[in-house]
C-alpha cells in the first residue's frame, strides 16, 4: 500500500437527513424516507440515526419498520432536493480536486494525491477533516469519510465511524481495521456470495485475504481473483474524472408485486409497467442505456440478478420489456411463485450520442414507438398515471393498478455492465 491519496466521502443518512433539514420539527423523531405506506411495495430507502437505533433496516418494508418503531415519522422521496444538495457537496469537493467519481448521490471517491500539500500538514487526512467540517457547516449534513491508497478500503474506511467521522486506513492498521469486518462489508461481495463464502468458513475480510486465490476462482469465477485483491487492498483503479451527468450509472425500479406472480404473463404485466417507468425517466433525463438488468426473488426469498446488452442503445419500453423478458425466460424455472422484481437500464449514454444504425431494423416502426412513448409521457404528465395504459395491464386489476413512479431507485456498479 502507498503512493496514492484517495478519500471516500459518504453523507450520513443522506435523503433522511436532507428531509430533516428542511423540517426542523422532526428532527428529534426517528424518520425515514420510503415509498406509500399504504401500499405493500412500499419500502424503507434512508433513514436517521433515530430510527436506525429502532431497529429500522432500509430496505424492509414500511409495515415492518412501523411495527418495530411505531412513532416513526415516513416521508415520500423529494429526489430533485437530493440531487441538489448532492452537488452542493461536490462543488465542495472540487475545492480539493478534479477527480471526483460520485457513486450515486450520497458518496464519491476524491483523488487528492496531487493536493495534501495544498491544504497544510496532515496529508489526506487533514483534508478529509476539512471536508468533513465544510460539509456540516456549510450543507448541514454530516458526512463520514474514508482515507486510504485505494478505493475499496477507502470506501470501506467511510463506513467504520459513522455518523460525521473520519477514519484513516493504512499499511500499519488495515489488518485491524479491516480484516475483522464480515466479508459482506467488501464491495460486490453480496449475499449470493456470502453465503458461498459462508459455507467454506470463510466470514470475514481478513479470511478472505488469507484464502488460497485459486480456490476462490474455482468457488467465484474470476471473481474470485479480484476479491481477494480486494480483501488485501490491492485495488490500483483510477478515480475517474466524471461530469454532472454520471451521478445516475443507471436508472431502474422494482417492486414487490401486489400478489405472488404464477405465470408469464403476470411477468410481462409487471415488466411492462416497470419499463414504462425506467423508459420515461431514462428520456426525462437525456439518456439511452446500453443494456439492460432484471433482478427476480421469488416467495422463498431466494433472489438473483441477470444483464444483458441491447443491440441498439435505446430508451423505448418496448426494447426494455422485451429485452427483460427474454433475459427472465431464460433465466427462471418457476419452482415458486415470484414475490418481487426489477429492472435496470444500465451503461447509460447522452441521447444525443452518435448511434449505429442497422440495415435490418425498420426504422419506420421504431420511430413509431419513438412517438408512441412521448405522447404517453405527455398524456400522464397532464392527467395523472392512470390517464392511459396498455391493454396487458386490464388482464389483471391487481397487477395493472401497479403505479411504479412511486418507487424508483437509482443504483450504480463499480465494474462496467457486461454480457
Amino acid at each position: 500500500m502507498g503512493g496514492r491519496t484517495i478519500l471516500h466521502a459518504d453523507a450520513n443518512s443522506f435523503y433522511a437527513s436532507v428531509e430533516c433539514l428542511h423540517h426542523p420539527e422532526i428532527r428529534d423523531k426517528p424518520v425515514a424516507v420510503g415509498g406509500d405506506p399504504e401500499l405493500r411495495h412500499g419500502i424503507i430507502l434512508a433513514k436517521n440515526e433515530r430510527a436506525k437505533a429502532a431497529g429500522v433496516k432500509t430496505g424492509e418494508a414500511l409495515w415492518q419498520a412501523r411495527r418495530k418503531c411505531p412513532n416513526l415519522v415516513i416521508i415520500t422521496p423529494h429526489y430533485p432536493l437530493y440531487l441538489r444538495f448532492s452537488r452542493l457537496m461536490r462543488e465542495i469537493f472540487y475545492e480539493y480536486s478534479d477527480l471526483v467519481e460520485p457513486f450515486g448521490l450520497d458518496e464519491a471517491w476524491i483523488d487528492v494525491t496531487g493536493s495534501s500539500g495544498l491544504f497544510g500538514s496532515g496529508g489526506g487526512a487533514a483534508i478529509a477533516e476539512q471536508i468533513r467540517l465544510r460539509v456540516k457547516k456549510e450543507l448541514g449534513i454530516t458526512v463520514s469519510i474514508g482515507v486510504a491508497d485505494n478505493k475499496i478500503f477507502s470506501k470501506l474506511g467511510s463506513d467504520i465511524k459513522k455518523p460525521d467521522a473520519v477514519t484513516e486506513i493504512t499499511n500499519e492498521n488495515y489488518k485491524q481495521l479491516v480484516w475483522p469486518l464480515p466479508a459482506s462489508d467488501l464491495l460486490y461481495v453480496g449475499p449470493a456470495t456470502g453465503a458461498k463464502l459462508h459455507r467454506y468458513g470463510i466470514n470475514t475480510i481478513g479470511e478472505l485475504a488469507n484464502t488460497d486465490p485459486v480456490f476462490l476462482n474455482s468457488l467465484l469465477g474470476k471473481m474470485g481473483y479480484v476479491l481477494h485483491a480486494f480483501a488485501n487492498g490491492l485495488d490500483n483503479s483510477p478515480v475517474e474524472r466524471l461530469g454532472e451527468e454520471a451521478v445516475i450509472k443507471s436508472i431502474g425500479n422494482s417492486t414487490t408485486t401486489p400478489r405472488d406472480l404464477v405465470c408469464e404473463q403476470d411477468v410481462r404485466i409487471i415488466y411492462w409497467s416497470l419499463c414504462e417507468s425506467v423508459a420515461s425517466r431514462l428520456r426525462k433525463h437525456g439518456f439511452l442505456c446500453k443494456g439492460v438488468q432484471i433482478s427476480v426473488r421469488d416467495n422463498q426469498l431466494s433472489s438473483f440478478e441477470r444483464q444483458c446488452k441491447l443491440e441498439r442503445p435505446s430508451a423505448l419500453s418496448y426494447d426494455l420489456c422485451e429485452a427483460a423478458m427474454n433475459l427472465f425466460n431464460k433465466n427462471y424455472n418457476w419452482k415458486y411463485p415470484i414475490r418481487g422484481i426489477g429492472v435496470r437500464g444500465i451503461d447509460l449514454i447522452s441521447a444525443d450520442s452518435a448511434v449505429q444504425l442497422s440495415l435490418f431494423e425498420d426504422e419506420e416502426r421504431r420511430r413509431n414507438r419513438e412517438k408512441l412513448d412521448s405522447v404517453v409521457d405527455d398524456l400522464r404528465r397532464r392527467f395523472g398515471y392512470f390517464s392511459v395504459c396498455r391493454a396487458v395491464m386490464l388482464k389483471d386489476k391487481a397487477l395493472g393498478g401497479l403505479n411504479p413512479t412511486e418507487h424508483t431507485i437509482h443504483p450504480v456498479g463499480y465494474f462496467k455492465p457486461t454480457q
